[in-house]
């Protein structure tokens, strides 16, 4: 008998600690555009295009930090969570956004412009990271074994994000 209530105060409160967390989607409306926004709340006036991005970083080392908003388009978004996502910032370049505290998550079919506000700054990502990213991609088996050197990486940490609707 005491091990069958124990099992159920274990399971009651294993129950109770999952917490599933509702995102709110809050909309911002411009004179001519409709926002979704997540995280913090953030205006779309100030943010800088995705080209000039580009040009910052190059002036980034790693370990340094550029607090900046930003105006770019959709890539990827994480087809698991909707836990990162990739910007592209012309040329062949793109960032790797993640966001502050693991606070808020981006739609999974999410796509078009975007508006992230945070921090800007160089990083270098492990293997496993990047197999990681890979799996969360969908990409296959072999794809994911093919990932053996770390790489240097453009990245942002959003606190809030626009996405145009």
């Amino acid at each position: 008998m005491k091990k069958l209530i124990v099992l159920a105060l274990i399971l009651t409160l294993g129950y109770s600690c999952k917490s599933e967390k509702k995102e709110v989607i809050e909309s911002v409306q411009t004179e001519s555009e409709v926002y979704a926004s997540f995280g913090d709340k953030i205006t779309v006036n100030n943010a800088i295009s995705a080209l000039e991005m580009g040009e910052q970083y190059k002036n980034l080392e790693t370990g340094d930090t550029l607090l900046t908003k930003v105006s770019a388009t959709i890539k990827e978004v994480c087809s698991s969570k909707g836990c990162w996502m990739k910007l592209d910032l012309g040329g062949d370049k793109e960032v790797m956004v993640k966001f502050k505290d693991y606070g808020f998550f981006m739609p999974l079919d999410a796509k078009g412009d975007v508006i992230i506000n945070g921090k800007a700054f160089v990083s270098e990502v492990s293997v496993d990271e990047l197999q990681h990213y890979a799996e969360d991609a969908g990409q296959t088996k072999e794809e994911i074994a093919a990932i053996i050197v770390p790489e240097k990486t453009f990245s942002f940490e959003a606190n809030g994000v626009l996405l145009k609707q």
